[in-house]
């Protein structure tokens, strides 16, 4: 049996909390159902018997307090909201315990942008961490020394789980009860509970937003430039000559200011203009190719699904609904 601790942090959302809690108490009564021993303890905890959540719109009367465990084989790092820079702070009161626990063996799953907290901790550091797409830019800021995933919601590295995306954290919860019971479990537990289980990206929500807060003018004024022209076929020594700067050089700022090469960043740019064209417009996929100056549909097609898994076509069907050629 492993007894899992859901942690009730400082700015935690109860609907994480009261999710984990359903979804692994109700493992326990699928394996009843089975014939077979019930597997997870599963308790909600915090500092103190009583907390309160949301700026104390929610109050949660806790099963136990870190302070009365010993020991725990799972905890569970709710997702978070409100100012991340102060999340630190605001929880600095668990971070002894759960450094504590990970180092006796504990296993640590962490919600979406939990991961604020749980890098404050020191844990991530030199590891695989997912975190929203919304929140990656400010996650490096506070955390450069955590290696942030942005091309799949899931990662698993040295007993740490991690997801981004919102409520992504249900996928994670399925892997997790997979790695303990097996993949037949996790498919009961993603059937039960209506959870799509094949969510293994966060490219097909993302919308694109570039990494600004580098204090290089130059750069920022490249961005622009590109931001502000998405349908304009640029050259990389074009956008180097309106900037002023050696393209050698630039290139070689602009990448780590930014995360994407000059190319890169013209290519999502032009996806994401797409992207709004294929949700809200009527213009074939053709249409828009050219008009963001591919004259090869076919090399348009590839470049879209590289940032988003799907095809324009399949895009356009999940977001618009319309079914045009």
């Amino acid at each position: 049996m492993k007894h899992i601790s859901i942690l009730t942090l400082n700015d935690a959302t109860i609907t994480s909390i009261d999710s984990s809690y359903q979804i692994f108490s109700r493992v326990n009564d699928f394996l009843k159902y089975q014939g077979r021993e019930r597997f997870y303890d599963v308790e909600i905890v915090g500092v103190t018997k009583n907390t309160t959540l949301n700026n104390g719109i929610y109050d949660i009367n806790v099963n136990r307090t870190i302070g009365e465990i010993t020991k725990t084989d799972v905890i569970v790092v709710p997702l978070l909201c409100g100012d991340f820079s102060s999340t630190s702070k605001k929880n600095e009161c668990y971070v002894a315990w759960v450094q504590s626990q990970y180092n006796n063996g504990c296993e640590i799953v962490s919600l979406c942008v939990g991961s604020f907290f749980l890098a404050s901790t020191g844990l991530l550091s030199g590891r695989k961490c997912a975190i929203h797409w919304a929140a990656k830019n400010d996650f490096r800021a506070i955390y450069p020394d955590v290696d942030v995933v942005d091309d799949r919601i899931i990662t698993d590295e040295a007993r740490i789980y991690t997801c981004g995306g919102g409520y992504s954290y249900l996928n994670l919860i399925l892997y997790v009860i997979e790695k303990h019971l097996g993949k037949e479990m996790s498919i009961l537990a993603s059937k039960m509970f209506e959870i799509d289980i094949e969510r293994k990206s966060q490219n097909p929500y993302m919308i694109f937003l570039g990494q600004k807060r580098h204090g290089d003018s130059s750069v920022l004024k490249g961005q622009e430039i590109i931001e502000k022209n998405p349908t304009r076929i640029f050259t990389v020594d074009e956008i180097c000559t309106q900037v002023g700067v050696g393209r050698r050089t630039y290139e070689r700022k602009f990448r780590k200011c930014t995360g994407n090469s000059l190319a890169e960043y013209i290519q999502r740019v032009k996806v994401e203009f797409t992207k709004k064209q294929l949700e809200a417009g009527r213009k074939t996929v053709s249409e828009i190719g050219y008009e963001v100056g591919y004259n090869d549909i076919d090399s348009f097609r590839k470049v879209f699904k590289k940032y988003t898994d799907l095809s324009p076509l399949e895009y356009r069907r999940k977001y618009n609904g319309l079914k045009l050629l």
